[in-house]
């Protein structure tokens, strides 16, 4: 029996959770607690699908468990993707779907590497398991595959890459991200997380699903919470080997998936004219939005190329990113400001309606010309 004075006086987490930052999401409310137009979270301006919110109105009976397995769910995605719906794995959130890849292949000893200014749960989800974060270096804020190379080591045994990438907005087409599987081992899972890959032109497809559907080691991962407008639903869902696909269904959790979100994500992922108009929209605002600030660069404003909905600002003169945040929220808007990730001289802002993203184009360059 241990003696008194060595018995811990409370429960004891383990080591790597206690280096675990919490997720920080965007913020919706000023400082003051006032509500502002949210443009920090990457959510869609257009809502949600007219047919998702009527599906969601009529979901069936809280009282009674959803489908553990949402097979009408499953079947639909994979019909518009061509895919196997028996090698679809939904998760609540895709952001479970990355927690459980980690845990399925990494621990103690094991490496997880993932780019500079990459999503923030990776590093979570690596902690959360106990295996080790590292960092490849960037290339202009962006990915670079022979950085990501370079990191792995006999102990890596998962590679997280966003493509596009948050909060970037960086983009890799299809034959780098088949350079970098190809140079990756066997026994190492790329999962390759495509929360905003919809935001991409069909034509410029990066193949994720189609490295998926036809390798060992890779999970491609999707959500609902950006072009369907369900984030408040919290639907995601993988595709991968059905070795990848029934360890993930193994750990996940059960009746992960409401009833209002198989019946919303069912009647939104059929309503693919939504998700057209919202990727024609995105693109439209995108541009005339990136065009104005890049009439900024002389005052040090530089918009990093976005294939998101979202523009990744650096702000290099005299202006600071920290002003411009405080100042936009002083005109009703709420932003993404990223000291925390790394990027005190960046702010994010998610693609919103064309009023107000000239709003807060103007508001910029009135910023701009005031600043000392």
């Amino acid at each position: 029996m241990a003696h008194a004075s060595q018995t811990p006086s409370a429960p004891r987490p383990k080591s790597w959770i206690t280096g675990i930052h919490a997720y920080v999401p965007g913020k919706s409310t000023g400082k003051d607690g006032q509500a502002l137009i949210k443009l920090s979270a990457n959510e869609n301006p257009l809502g949600t699908s007219a047919a998702a919110l009527a599906a969601r109105a009529h979901a069936g009976d809280p009282a009674v468990y959803p489908d553990p397995d949402s097979t009408a769910l499953r079947i639909a995605i994979a019909q518009v993707h061509g895919l196997d719906p028996a090698r679809v794995v939904m998760g609540t959130g895709s952001d479970e779907l990355l927690n459980l890849a980690a845990q399925a292949y990494a621990g103690p000893g094991d490496e997880v590497v993932y780019v500079r200014y990459g999503f923030s749960v990776y590093d979570i989800a690596a902690r959360r398991c106990g295996a080790t974060p590292v960092v490849a270096p960037d290339a202009d804020y962006g990915t670079d595959v022979d950085a990501l190379l370079a990191c792995v080591t006999e102990r890596t045994r998962v590679v997280f890459l966003a493509n596009p990438n948050n909060p970037t907005g960086s983009w890799l087409p299809r034959a780098e991200i088949a350079r970098l599987h190809a140079g990756l081992r066997p026994d190492i899972l790329l999962v390759l997380d495509g929360a905003y890959a919809e935001y991409v032109a069909p034509e410029h497809d990066d193949g994720a699903l189609d490295l998926a559907t036809a390798s060992q080691n890779v999970l491609a991962t999707r959500t609902f919470s950006k072009i369907y407008g369900l984030a408040g639903e919290r639907i995601g869902w993988g595709t991968g080997h059905p070795a990848i696909v029934d360890m993930l269904n193994r750990i996940r959790g059960p009746f992960n998936v409401s009833l209002s979100a198989q019946a919303s994500g069912l009647a939104a992922v059929q309503d693919q004219a939504f998700v057209e108009a919202s990727r024609r929209h995105n693109a439209q605002e995108r541009a005339r939005f990136v065009e104005r600030l890049e009439a900024l660069g002389n005052h040090g404003v530089r918009p990093l190329p976005s294939q998101a909905n979202f523009v990744l600002i650096l702000f290099e003169g005299a202006l600071t990113a920290e002003q411009v945040y405080n100042g936009l929220m002083d005109h009703g808007y709420i932003t993404r400001w990223l000291p925390g990730q790394g990027l005190p001289q960046g702010l994010r802002i998610t693609i919103g309606t064309a009023a107000q993203m000239d709003e807060i184009a103007q508001a910029i360059a009135q910023m701009c010309e005031t600043a000392k």
